[in-house]
């Protein structure tokens, strides 16, 4: 009788370990082709983009250097240490705070360069009240740190 109990399985019970590498495995593979050109566009613009090129963008006035710099950052997505070097060069070249700022938040938390791949496996829905909200955030975020920064400087 208990081993009668024991061979079946009841609905609540996990699956196996193997049945999710499986799975995971599959879901890999399928969003690899995806993956890896989100990976190539980045080090495109990596390689092809230079701060000397971002800081002949803005304009000095301060909020629509945040947009521009919130917009430039969400179009160009990579690593958070090169965004830092990057905020550094182009502080380096008179660019504002506010711009800076918002370029290394969006850098970050936006990436329009990876939302065919987050749609893949978030949603559509999503991710476009994700990036909305990051979009709305990052303006505000990015006026009142550089705002707090000079009000102690």
């Amino acid at each position: 009788m208990k081993k009668q109990q024991q061979q079946t399985k009841t609905p609540d019970s996990p699956p196996s370990f193997f049945k999710v590498l499986k799975k995971s495995a599959l879901s890999f593979f399928a969003m690899a082709p995806m993956l890896l050109g989100v990976i190539g566009l980045v080090g495109l613009f990596q390689t092809l983009v230079t701060p000397e090129m971002l800081a002949t963008l803005f304009q000095g006035n301060p909020f629509v250097d945040t947009l521009i710099g919130t917009v430039t950052g969400g179009v160009s997505a990579g690593h958070p240490m090169i965004s830092y070097v990057l905020g550094g060069e182009l502080l380096k070249q008179g660019v504002s705070h506010y711009a800076v700022t918002a370029f290394i938040l969006s850098w970050v938390t936006l990436g329009l360069i990876q939302i065919p791949a987050e749609v893949e496996v978030f949603g559509k829905r999503f991710t476009l009240y994700r990036n909305i909200l990051a979009f709305i955030f990052t303006l505000i975020i990015a006026i009142l740190t550089s705002f707090t920064v000079q009000l102690f400087s």
